[in-house]
């Protein structure tokens, strides 16, 4: 509950309070006049007449008439509003008992009744004085001093009590009266202050609940902890006293009542007086206040302690937040700083045991990353009133989590890998010197005979099988995937490798092939014949098959005779990729023939007519994309489940205020605009036919325009929320999206221009009209300029239409800030113009046209449509810029259930618009008599219109038989009077 709610109920509770105890009626309370009231000079018994009205008795009083008229007066006021509302309206009855007194008390206690009785009187009875000579004194002066009294009630004087009792029942009547009515005016005057302080205080109490909300609502929020803890136990300490003193008042009420109903609970006969019933009654009703200001309180306290609480848990999670960031900051910096992959595989295996050290430090501030993010949701799921400021710190804590446990697991396996590729760079490493040494140990002289060679061939052979052991083929692989990685020292470390294993395969296979070939020598026959070339295999270099990624490979020392061979063999593989490329390009040159280049024709070519068309086209297509944007950007968006923390309330709710129409502009423009327009990018002559035809459709502006405002209004509410700005940057829009809801009345520009344009260019030659084209919509004798003028006539008429339309939007505008306005306001068509009248209101059956002058003008805004007129009141009202005027709908009617005519006696600025029925007429008073005439003739051409399209359509239904005007009713447009 907000405190301006409380106070707004708290206020309540008083002044149900003060009717209760009626203190605008007795602003006196029994302890003000207690010494008055203990004289007893008048009393309220609580007896009641037949009809319920309450008694006040006049006992015996000696210095009655001694009474000083201050003291009477406020006795009076005082018993007079005890009763109740409607048994003091019935009227009080007063006994005034004087029968051991004389004429003279009768007559004091008369005048003082009549000058000073506050309430509304009923009846008077006096007891005569019992003296037989102030008995006859008392009748001689009541005939005598009746008229100088000026009572308006009866007075009966009666001789006896017994008299009395015929009037009133002897059970509404104390005993001094004769009759059974138990009356104690101690008690009584108990009674009636006990209520009465009971009310005060608990008027006091509302009071002080009051600027105690008040300071609540006052008091600024700490911004650390201590401070937030200390004033929320200060807060709680003052609403437990409170509480406290609400609950003893309530004990306080409970006991009055039960001592007030104590004699009707002890004795079953014994019924309470009206007066003790009404005591009873106000008790109750102030209990039920006591009630209401409780649960106020309550609700208010309840608010207002989870606000405080909401605050402390906001300043614990951002404490906490602070500790855990700037701990996880640590952590990154520290493992940014980690960025050694190692050198060897000692090195690399001293690198993961720091990197395991490192993940074991960050154990504990990611747990409490991970608990406090859990402790921020469950706050936003308490619905907490600053989520908008934990949600993005429980994303940050799982963000930094996130990616300290990502990157720990990145390094991780990056130093795996590094492992596993320097470990498998020192088995290449033990396999080049095993190969080496395997080289260096064959004797060329064991190689001169067969089985040496068998042999030498045999070891190289077993040798070369060795490499899936050592993993040699997926070394190169791994380096492939691992280059990126490495630093420069890692990288030439494995290229030197890799090059050395590069030069040892290839020494063996040049080994390999010195082997063969000396065995072929040895066991080929001598033949007779000059010998041929030989033809022996291509043998492909391990060295072509390393990646061109590498860097140059370095010449190792233990193979320096190899270098002619392995030049001659890399300048063979080059001549043989030279020429698979050259067969490649023949190829390509022979597969096909090149189109020529299409001539198409360009802007330069076109006419200006087609030119303003293509432009047009090209401009629509443009339009649709923005306008799908839009849809696709930002409204489709709102439905997204994660983004609805983005959009404030006010904007959820008036989504579609916001955006209007836009989806009916976009369907009507991508179906239906779109197609019409492309069809005449050949035929130009069509695009007048195109914008008449859809003449209807573009009323649909007229509605955006008519939203515009509203929207307007909303987005400068809400423009600066994040939803926007996310939206903007998803579609990457360079202006905000209001410069884009803009657009359909830049687009309405376009049309006016593009139309103006082609009206400039609307001759034969420029729109291209063929011959062909001619012969099949004009006879062939009949002058081009005919269908020219045609054309013109209708882009002219389109022109006018686009106009209309944009005005017609713009006052759109202006009427959207009418409101109370009804929702088939768009049956009466387009919107022509509006303005200020004085305007007064003649209904026939109640007055006179004589009379016609003593009315007062109304002040008026018309709104004049094709179908109807509107009238709406004008009201000012506050605003930034001072006074401006807002108008409330108030009335509308149909051009067809209307006549007008101009009144030229009382002044040339005025005219009248009534009912066809006479019933109801309005003269409506312009500024000037230009504006009058602009509007009558308007009014006349629309009414005139519409009489010739009613009768036309009746011409028709009738087959051509002509209605009369008689049938049609008066012509509407009246003559001057």
């Amino acid at each position: 509950m907000a405190p301006q709610e409380l106070t707004r109920r708290l206020a309540t509770v008083i002044t149900h309070v003060d009717e209760i105890m009626q203190q605008e009626i007795r602003p006196l309370v029994a302890v003000d006049i207690i010494e008055q009231l203990h004289r007893q000079f008048a009393i309220l018994s609580g007896g009641r007449g037949k009809d319920g009205a309450p008694i006040i008795t006049f006992p015996e009083f000696v210095g009655f008439k001694h009474i000083p008229d201050e003291d009477f007066l406020n006795v009076m006021t005082y018993l007079t509003s005890i009763p109740s509302v409607e048994a003091a309206s019935i009227g009080f009855i007063i006994v005034i008992d004087r029968r051991r007194d004389k004429w003279s008390s009768v007559k004091a206690s008369l005048t003082r009744i009549a000058v000073a009785f506050p309430g509304n009187l009923q009846l008077i009875f006096i007891l005569r004085p019992s003296c037989f000579l102030q008995r006859t004194f008392t009748d001689i002066g009541i005939k005598y001093y009746r008229d100088e009294f000026k009572m308006k009630v009866p007075i009966i004087m009666l001789n006896s009590v017994s008299d009395l009792h015929g009037y009133i029942e002897r059970s509404q009547l104390t005993e001094d009266l004769g009759g059974t009515l138990e009356y104690r005016h101690s008690q009584w005057m108990n009674h009636r202050t006990a209520i009465e302080n009971f009310a005060l205080t608990l008027k006091t109490t509302a009071q002080m609940l009051q600027t105690f909300g008040d300071c609540l609502a006052t008091t600024e929020l700490p911004r650390d902890v201590p401070s937030t803890e200390v004033l929320l136990m200060s807060h709680t300490r003052q609403r437990d006293r409170l509480q406290d003193e609400l609950k003893l008042l309530g004990k306080q009420g409970v006991m009055l009542l039960l001592c007030i109903q104590e004699p009707a609970t002890k004795s079953p006969t014994s019924k309470l007086n009206p007066n003790e019933l009404e005591n009873v009654a106000t008790i109750k009703r102030l209990l039920v206040q006591l009630d209401e200001t409780e649960k106020a309180f309550s609700h208010f306290w309840s608010e207002h302690h989870l606000k405080l609480t909401q605050c402390l848990q906001l300043q614990r999670f951002e404490h906490n937040f602070c500790e855990v960031k700037l701990a996880l900051d640590t952590l990154l910096a520290e493992q940014a700083e980690f960025t050694d992959i190692g050198d060897s595989a000692m090195h690399v295996e001293q690198l993961l045991k720091e990197h395991k050290e490192l993940e074991g430090k960050g154990q504990e501030p990611l747990e409490k990353a991970q608990l406090l993010a859990l402790i921020g949701d469950q706050l936003i799921q308490s619905h907490h009133y600053a989520v908008d400021s934990i949600r993005p710190r429980c994303v940050e804590l799982r963000h930094l989590r996130d990616d300290f446990i990502n990157e720990n697991k990145k390094k991780h396996d990056i130093l795996g890998k590094s492992l596993e590729l320097h470990r498998q760079l020192d088995k290449v490493s033990q396999w080049c010197e095993a190969g080496i040494y395997l080289l260096a140990s064959q004797a060329v002289d064991k190689c001169q005979s067969r089985e040496g060679v068998d042999i030498a061939l045999n070891d190289i052979e077993a040798f070369l099988g060795t490499e899936k052991e050592y993993e040699l083929s997926s070394l190169k692989e791994f380096y492939n995937q691992f280059e990126l990685m490495l630093t420069l020292d890692v990288k030439a470390k494995a290229q030197k490798v890799l090059q050395k294993l590069g030069d040892v395969q290839e020494i063996f296979h040049k080994r390999q092939m010195s082997l063969m070939k000396l065995a072929a020598r040895q066991t080929r026959p001598v033949q007779p014949v000059a010998p041929h070339p030989e033809s022996s295999p291509k043998w492909v270099s391990p060295k072509t098959s390393q990646l061109s990624s590498l860097a140059p490979l370095q010449k190792t020392p233990e193979a320096p005779y190899l270098e002619t061979e392995l030049n001659s063999l890399e300048k063979k593989d080059d001549e043989t990729k030279s020429e698979v490329k050259d067969e490649e390009i023949l190829e390509s040159s022979h597969g096909g023939e090149n189109p020529e280049p299409e001539h198409l024709g360009g802007p330069e070519n076109l006419s200006p007519g087609r030119r303003i068309v293509r432009d047009l086209l090209e401009t629509e297509e443009i339009y649709i994309k923005e306008i799908k944007s839009i849809i696709d950007g930002y409204i489709i968006p709102m439905d997204f489940i994660w983004l609805k923390h983005l959009i404030p309330d006010v904007l959820q709710n008036n989504k579609d205020f916001l955006f209007g129409n836009i989806r009916e502009l976009y369907e009507f423009h991508n179906r239906t605009f779109l197609k019409e327009l492309e069809k005449c990018i050949e035929n130009p002559e069509l695009l007048a036919r195109c914008f008449l035809k859809r003449k209807e459709d573009l009323q649909i502006y007229f509605k955006y325009h008519k939203n515009l405002p509203r929207a307007r209004a909303i987005w400068q509410e809400c423009q600066d929320c994040a939803y926007f700005g996310v939206c903007q940057r998803q579609l990457d829009h360079n202006l905000p999206l209001f410069k884009y809801l803009r657009g359909p009345s830049q687009r309405l520009m376009k049309y006016q221009m593009l139309l103006k344009g082609l009206l400039d260019f609307e001759s034969p030659e420029d729109l291209e009209i063929h011959p062909g084209d001619l012969d099949g919509g004009l006879a062939k004798n009949e002058p081009k300029r005919t269908k020219d003028s045609a054309f013109s006539a209708e882009l002219q008429q389109a022109l006018a239409m686009m106009e209309d339309l944009i005005k017609s939007c713009e006052l759109a505008v202006d009427l959207a800030a009418v409101t109370g306005c009804p929702d088939d306001i768009g049956k009466l068509g387009k919107l022509l113009r509006h303005g200020s009248f004085n305007v007064w209101t003649v209904h026939k059956d109640r007055y006179k046209m004589k009379d016609f002058i003593r009315f007062k003008p109304s002040q008026r805004q018309i709104y004049l449509f094709e179908r109807g007129i509107v009238f709406c009141k004008i009201r000012m009202e506050p605003s930034d810029q001072g006074l401006s005027p807002h108008y409330i709908f108030k009335k509308s009617m149909q051009l067809l259930t209307i006549s007008i005519r101009q009144l030229g006696r009382g002044s040339n600025r005025k005219f009248e618009i009534a009912n066809r029925n006479g019933l109801e007429k309005y003269i409506l008073q312009a500024a000037s008599k230009e504006i009058r005439d602009c509007w009558f003739s308007e009014i006349s051409k629309l009414l005139m219109e519409q009489q010739n399209n009613i009768k036309d359509v009746y011409e028709d239904e009738d087959n051509g038989r002509q209605i009369s005007p008689k049938s049609l009713g008066t012509f509407p447009v009246g003559r001057q009077l």
